[in-house]
């Protein structure tokens, strides 16, 4: 068996319009609309479904915590205008820039915080901006 990407990953949220506004205004994601009302945030061809504290959809994770996530997300701009856009969103930045390690080598890295505390690294790599 060979795995080749991740196709979504759960966040498990106190409050999901708080969540999908965080996300769409500040990180420019796109809420989604899917099944019976589920709800969840597109990046590229991944997604990041959404599930309410205390109302976790089945099968779940076996301690489903709000604000235990530490997930980076790779930008197509520059780390300047993602900076910029970050900044003019109202995001508040915690980290960064600073060198990291991607999975696919050398990345530039901010770090800021989702309403829930979830630790979100918004990365570049050099050469791969749009």
């Amino acid at each position: 068996m060979h795995i080749n990407r991740l196709d979504h990953l759960v966040l498990t949220v106190a409050d999901i319009e708080a969540t999908c506004a965080f996300y769409t205004r500040v990180l420019g994601l796109a809420r989604v609309e899917f099944g019976s009302g589920r709800v969840a945030l597109q990046c590229g061809e991944q997604k990041i479904n959404l599930h309410q504290a205390g109302f976790e959809f089945e099968p779940k994770a076996l301690c489903p915590t709000v604000g235990s996530a530490d997930v980076c997300l790779i930008a197509s701009d520059t780390i300047e205008a993602v900076v910029a856009h970050v900044v003019a969103a109202g995001g508040a930045i915690e980290l960064g820039p600073v060198a990291r390690t991607g999975a696919r080598g050398p990345i530039t890295s901010i770090y800021l915080r989702d309403p829930d505390g979830n630790l979100v690294e918004v990365a570049v790599y050099a050469g791969e901006t749009a």
